[in-house]
């Protein structure tokens, strides 16, 4: 297969399995399963040892969520040289040749070849009759289902209007001229011909496509074939969805379901997080997930015997209380993530969180301080009941399973598309990778909230929204989530100050993300919102963010934030857009555009939707209907 280099944090999104990439020479390959992602393509190094615990990584809160035993880095790919006594040289992730049929742009022949070619081909009809070597191209087309299976456009059932053709001789793809697909006509030897008009098209509900209700002059429905090439398998199963045509240069061929979690410390009374830390990772997690298996129980000793000098700070009770947490055994894993009525998993999930996230800490993997409030103007002390500035976070970033056609992931594990076989041997675990950086944490005076978003002309705003997002739910298939005012409030927040302190500290738009903590939950409610950055690099980021957080520097921030967001280049529009009904991607924005509120997709969790200006600033005619009225900030505090 031709090679090409691409990073482990892509190998997870937005390249991840089942996904389609174009290496250097043009050739389209598409992302194996990870049934074969820890071996070796050269043979000659057979005899050196492969450790796959190197590229092992623990993320307990992550890892029980999603039901798997661990999670790995995806492989990187090293030279060896002669004095190297290490192992895991020569790792490839594999890739195969997709889609398969191929066509001359000299003489416009149809032509399919395995999964497997790894060579550039030659048109055989040109280097025949006309003894030029036309190398074959790649088809721009594929077909899809909203299952997540993929396969070649079906070319000669198309052309011949039947799921069943008798006619096997030679086709031929020609462009007629013109941007459109109906520009593009397949035609066959015996004479049948047909353009691809239409072929992309589908009901707005996905129930019905052009492709299936059209392929078959009978009226029979040609539906999807269940077929996955990503494992490299070529077997029919039976699917019921209808199948619609695609580039295979989409943006709805492949959406990456990547779930996320901030490291939260692991530790007890007598077990310190460090030492907890130090057992999840080799040679002692190796060892620990040895002993499981062999012995009841795990005693201090069997770890000392083995690794004495890492140990030797800590007591007895220490270690045994680091193994219990570890192994499942401690009664701090059994209480996390424990959500309150009405929560749902999400939610809990992210409780925990906001309550880590509350607290100043000194871990090595999360280092959080508390400035006093007291050094920041009245009116930001007002508005906020805290604000913490994280100088080190890491998030573990797992790619759970892909979707196609709709970027909505499954409710379960079971339900999603699988990463590989069926019948594969591997323990359960999932590509992840680890990212490092820097935040701040605002926690809005929840009183201060609660008088806002009990207004009458509040409710009848996030009403319209609401409106806009049940239509979204049937048509794309959205989960089922109640637009409340205090998230369409922090979430705008969220997307101003990160359009702000992209000018303050000099970080790119897409370097930036929000990660939201909102729960109207009268018992236990949650207003906070972490902005934070985080790159691969095991050193994380350089403290610009962290200082925009600090007294001195926010105040002025905020108020450019406000102020910007006061008056958009768009306006009057999109402010009477966020009173006509909505505006932006499936109308689930009020007055929010390009111009103010937006951000780069990859650094919203929820695709640019639900933001208003008029909630933080108010509007023209209504200028107090603002948590911040009229931009300044507080008029409510």
């Amino acid at each position: 297969m031709p090679k090409g280099p691409i990073r482990r944090a892509q190998l997870v999104a937005p390249f991840g399995v089942g996904a389609l990439s174009v290496v250097r020479d043009g050739t389209s390959v598409i992302t194996c399963g990870v049934d074969h992602w820890y071996e070796r393509e050269q043979r000659d190094e057979s005899g050196q040892t492969i450790d796959v615990n190197e590229f092992r990584i623990e993320e307990w809160r992550l890892q029980r969520r999603l039901g798997v035993d661990h999670f790995r880095l995806p492989p990187d790919f090293r030279v060896r040289r002669q004095s190297d006594k290490a192992p895991n040289f020569y790792l490839t992730v594999p890739f195969l040749r997709f889609p398969k049929w191929h066509f001359c742009p000299s003489c416009n022949l149809l032509v399919t070849l395995p999964l497997t070619v790894r060579t550039r081909e030659r048109c055989p009809a040109c280097l025949e009759s006309r003894k030029k070597r036309i190398v074959l191209l790649q088809v721009p087309f594929v077909a899809m289902c909203d299952q997540g299976h993929l396969q070649d456009f079906p070319w000669r059932e198309w052309v011949h209007k039947t799921a069943s053709p008798s006619c096997h001789k030679s086709l031929k793809l020609v462009a007629t001229g013109g941007a459109s697909l109906s520009a593009q006509k397949v035609e066959c030897e015996c004479g049948a011909h047909r353009t691809l008009a239409q072929i992309t098209t589908a009901a707005q509900s996905g129930e019905t496509t052009f492709l299936s209700s059209n392929l078959d002059d009978s009226g029979t429905l040609y539906l999807c074939r269940g077929l996955k090439p990503w494992l490299g398998l070529e077997d029919v199963e039976q699917c019921p969805r209808p199948l619609r045509g695609s580039l295979r240069s989409a943006s709805n061929l492949y959406f990456a379901d990547v779930q996320t979690a901030l490291y939260l410390p692991r530790s007890s009374a007598n077990a310190p997080s460090d030492l907890v830390d130090r057992l999840q990772e080799p040679p002692l997690s190796t060892l620990i997930s040895l002993l499981k298996g062999a012995v009841k129980t795990i005693k201090p000793d069997m770890l000392r015997n083995q690794h004495s000098i890492v140990l030797r700070k800590y007591t007895d009770e220490q270690i045994a209380g680091a193994i219990g947490i570890v192994t499942g055994a401690g009664q701090q894993d059994a209480e996390a993530d424990v959500g309150l009525p009405g929560d749902d998993s999400e939610m809990a999930f992210r409780r925990a969180e906001y309550r880590a996230l509350r607290i100043a800490r000194d871990e090595d993997q999360l280092l959080i301080r508390a400035p006093e409030m007291s050094k920041y103007d009245t009116e930001v002390a007002g508005a906020f009941e805290r604000i913490m500035l994280i100088h080190k976070l890491r998030e573990t970033r797992a790619l759970t399973g892909f979707t196609r056609v709709f970027p909505t992931a499954a409710a379960t594990l079971e339900e999603k598309v699988r990463l590989l076989r069926r019948d594969s041997p591997l323990e359960p675990w999932l590509p992840a990778y680890l990212v490092y950086g820097e935040g701040i944490f605002f926690e809005f005076h929840e009183a201060l909230i609660d008088q806002w978003e009990q207004r009458p002309e509040i409710g009848e705003r996030i009403r319209r929204l609401d409106a806009s997002y049940r239509i979204l739910q049937g048509n794309r298939r959205q989960p089922f989530e109640p637009i409340v005012p205090r998230f369409v409030l922090l979430h705008t927040i969220a997307h101003l100050l990160m359009n702000r302190l992209t000018f303050e500290c000099g970080y790119s738009s897409a370097a930036l993300r929000e990660r939201l903590f909102v729960s109207p939950n009268r018992k236990a409610p949650m207003a906070g919102i972490l902005i934070y950055t985080a790159a691969g690099d095991a050193e994380g980021t350089m403290g610009g963010l962290v200082r925009m957080g600090q007294p001195g520097y926010l105040e002025p921030m905020i108020r450019r934030a406000l102020e910007a967001a006061s008056w958009c280049s768009a306006d009057p529009v999109c402010l009477e857009m966020g009173r006509r009904g909505g505006q932006g991607p499936d109308s689930c924005n009020l007055a929010a555009c390009h111009g103010c509120a937006l951000v780069p997709e990859t650094a919203c969790e929820r695709f640019n939707r639900f933001l208003d200006r008029a909630c933080v600033v108010g509007d023209i005619e209504s200028p107090g209907l603002g948590f911040f009225p009229g931009g300044r900030i507080g008029e409510n505090s």
